[in-house]
């Protein structure tokens, strides 16, 4: 009979061990091995990126904004009076004369108003005239009344003559004479006195009365000639020459309006300027002064920069453009524009096209573009001065660097990226 060996049974219990001991081990380092690969970096589409490379070389510092043109001469035609739109004649974009009647307002009570006024005017003027009839009597029954004072003056100084003449051939007694001296005395007198009377009227009374008459005439004449410019007003005229520009708040026929109500706007088409909003964070070098050109799409037209706004608004700080070359064909008042102001130009230094979200004179991460060409790696890169399109390199690239200068903040998590 066979006899089972012990040693044989026990290899085969000793290899199996063996066998699995080394399948463990064999996957615990394939685990710690795959657990200490790094991920593969992701894939981007070289076509969709924007890339430059840094050169050394002038740039030109510039600022760019969007905005229209305005007209610098601007006139705001407001309503004088209160009333109800009944016509309008003239439509936003026609030219215009400084008589040109660019709506009527009708306002009844106003018309009624310059009725009552030109009829107290008349009767002023017809109470003038009365007055100055009455006056013209008064003056003529005076010098009637001096006239016969001058009459008995001169009679009792003749009979005095008379007397005269026979108290010294003794045909009249003393006191005969003495009366007709007395006479002749009390009518000169008397003749001074009305003489005086009559300069007084004519130099201060007459004059008195009649000038508060005539002030009367014209008051009711001003407060007329006010009426009737108020009814004139609702004639609504442009008041210079120029092109009729829209307003904010169109006046439609049937619209009641208020006297300041602004129902116009003129403005001069041989006179423009550009106003432009510029980025707050680029407007800190733009000073008045600076050179610019504007682009009104229809040609370009350069100019100066003439003033600025000192507050910021919606992140954006107004800039007013004062055009100094030949408008081009095209260029009319609320067109849009796009300005470029020049702020300087450096002469020698290390820069790159500007990529989206890079920090003005400070760091930035970007990534880089390996020497392969094929990959490209997070990069920590110090900027300076920033132009429209170009930055200043300080710190972390080199002439002949390329760097991606597109939104890359998909890949925020991703130090590293495969071109395809």
């Amino acid at each position: 009979m066979d006899i089972p060996r012990k040693s044989a049974k026990r290899r085969k219990i000793i290899r199996r061990g063996l066998i699995a001991t080394t399948g463990l081990i064999l996957v615990a380092g394939v685990t710690v091995g795959v657990s200490r690969l790094k991920p593969a970096a992701p894939g981007v589409d070289r076509r969709t990126l924007w890339l430059d490379k840094v050169k050394r070389s002038p740039m030109l510092r510039e600022v760019r904004g969007v905005g229209t043109l305005v007209s610098e001469d601007i006139l705001l035609v407001t309503a004088v009076v209160a009333g109800r739109v009944i016509r309008i004649l003239v439509e936003p974009g026609a030219p215009v004369e400084p008589n040109t009647v660019l709506l009527e307002l009708d306002n009844p009570e106003l018309e009624l108003e310059l009725f009552n006024a030109e009829t107290q005017w008349k009767s002023a003027v017809a109470n003038e005239r009365a007055q100055k009839a009455s006056l013209r009597a008064d003056l003529l029954q005076r010098q009637a009344g001096l006239a016969q004072h001058q009459a008995s003056y001169d009679e009792a100084k003749l009979t005095l003559e008379v007397h005269e003449k026979e108290y010294q051939n003794d045909l009249i007694s003393l006191q005969q004479i003495t009366l007709s001296r007395a006479r002749v005395k009390q009518t000169e007198n008397l003749l001074e006195i009305n003489r005086q009377c009559l300069e007084m009227y004519e130099k201060e009374s007459m004059p008195a009365q009649l000038a508060d008459t005539e002030a009367t005439v014209a008051k009711a004449k001003s407060f007329y000639d006010l009426k009737f410019k108020h009814v004139e007003s609702l004639h609504v005229r442009a008041g210079t020459a120029g092109i009729l520009a829209p307003i904010t708040n169109k006046i439609e026929p049937g619209q009641s309006v208020g006297a300041g109500t602004v129902v116009a706007k003129i403005t001069n088409p041989k006179r423009l300027k550009a106003q432009l909003k510029v980025p707050e964070a680029q407007a800190g070098d733009v000073i008045i002064g600076l050179a610019a050109l504007v682009d009104t799409h229809h040609g370009t037209v350069s100019g100066k920069v003439s003033r600025k706004d000192p507050t910021p608004m919606e992140g954006n700080i107004a800039v007013d453009v004062s055009l100094t070359g030949a408008l081009p064909h095209g260029a009319v008042a609320d067109l849009s524009v796009v300005g470029t102001i020049t702020i300087e130009k450096l002469d020698d230094v290390l820069n790159v096209g500007r990529p989206v979200f890079a920090s003005s004179e400070g760091p930035s991460e970007l990534f880089k573009v390996e020497r392969d060409g094929r990959h490209a790696v997070r990069s920590r890169v110090q900027f300076g001065r920033t132009s429209v399109s170009t930055i200043e390199v300080l710190e972390g690239l080199q002439i002949g660097d390329e760097i991606i200068l597109s939104d890359m903040s998909q890949w925020d998590g991703c130090d590293r990226i495969r071109l395809k």
